[in-house]
Order: C-alpha cells, then structure tokens, then sequence
C-alpha cells in the first residue's frame, strides 16, 4: 500500500512540473512574439519616416502592433530611426518590447 502512495504522490509532483513548464513556456513564446511584433512596428516605422512607404510612422508602427495582438506604449522618430515600444500580456502578466529601426550607422574610419 505504501509503494501505491508513493507512485500517486511522484505521479502528481511529476504532473506539476509538467504544469508548470508549460506556463514557463508560454510565456517564454508570448515575450518572443512580442520582440517580432516590436521589430516589425520599428520597421514599418522607419520606413514611413524615410518615405519608402507612405503614412504617418507612428500610425503604421500601431497598425502593426494591433495585428501582432499587442498595443503601442512609445513611439519616437528621430529623422530616420525609429524607437518603438509595445506592450502584450499572457496569462495576465503584461509584457513590454522595445525595438529600433532604421539607416545603419556610418562607417568609423
């Protein structure tokens, strides 16, 4: 009877872990897609600042974020970069990403 116990009991321990990895994970892959929606956002941005696509570039880093299910906390461009910060939750944790985008810096001699 002992040894039926101690099998119920490792079972549920081994079942929580189980659990809680999961968790871990979730959120792990909610913060990664958030820093992609970050990326995306800061890119479209920089590229309505320098005029390869049309818009405003703080409308277009929002309209990304809206479609990466996050929202826009900052926007600020400064010429042609672009630094942009978006906020997500999972599993009621919230979550902030932040991103820059634009011309690469030039060349140091």
């Amino acid at each position: 009877m002992a040894g039926a116990v101690s099998s119920v009991g490792v079972a549920a321990v081994i079942a929580g872990l189980i659990a809680a990895l999961g968790v871990v994970g979730g959120a792990a892959l909610a913060a990664e897609r958030l820093a992609g929606t970050a990326d995306a956002a800061a890119l479209a941005a920089a590229d309505a600042a320098s005029g390869a696509v049309t818009g405003v570039p703080c409308d277009e880093a929002a309209r990304i974020a809206e479609a990466g299910n996050a929202s826009l906390r900052e926007c600020d461009v400064e010429g042609l970069i672009a630094t942009i910060t978006v906020a997500g939750a999972y599993g009621g944790i919230s979550f902030d990403a932040r991103s820059r985008a634009g011309p690469p810096e030039a060349a140091i001699p």
